[in-house]
Formats: C-alpha cells, structure tokens, sequence
C-alpha cells in the first residue's frame, strides 16, 4: 500500500481508535458500544480497516441469541510515519507467536 494511502486511512476518524481497541478480538456493535461510534460508520471504518489490512476478521462466534457474529483484532503492534528526507511508514505486524497463541486459546476455549 503506498503511503499517502495509509496516512489517508489512519487519518479518517475513528481509525486509529478502533485499531487501539483491538488487541483482542471484538465485534463492530461492541467497538460501536465502546468507543461511542455510530454503529454504520463503525461497519465503514471496519471495512477500510480490513482493505488496507490493518484489522482482519477474526473469528465468527455464536452470540447469546445463537447468531454468527464478527469479531475482529488488529494486524499491527506498531505504525510509525516519519518524516524526515520524505514520507517514510514503518508497520510492526502482530508476530506469528501471538497469532497462534491466540488461536489456541480461542480453540481451547470453544471447547
């Protein structure tokens, strides 16, 4: 993705509050709920979240009224934008570690 895309996405409102809201797995009504976010444009902010590949879905679990529901979790720890002789962006991924330990615990805790 060029940088003058990703600067455009992390700039657009609630982006980067839904980014810090996901280090663990949540659903857009429960990012809605939390940050105080319209709950279309939180489903709008997700999608542009998840073309540019900064949030992936993760999981699609029954709800208490036995419905499928999408959570979703960040793909990055850590974005950096400098500056400096032009536009340069450092993206930290989440590590394959944590993804699979995630994915243990939430195997071992549907059982």
């Amino acid at each position: 993705m060029a940088s003058d895309e990703l600067i455009e996405v992390l700039g657009n409102k609630y982006n980067t509050d839904i980014l810090s809201a996901t280090t663990e797995p949540k659903s857009a009504q429960d990012l809605s709920d939390e940050l105080d976010v319209p709950i279309a444009t939180c489903y709008r902010r997700i999608e542009e979240l998840t073309e540019t590949d900064l949030l992936t879905l993760h999981d699609r679990p029954l709800s208490d009224e036995h419905r499928r529901i999408k959570v979703y979790r960040r793909n990055v720890d850590q974005i950096e934008i400098s500056f400096e002789n032009g536009v340069s962006i450092d993206v930290s991924e989440r590590s394959g570690v944590k993804n699979k330990l995630d994915d243990v615990w939430r195997t071992m805790s549907s059982q």
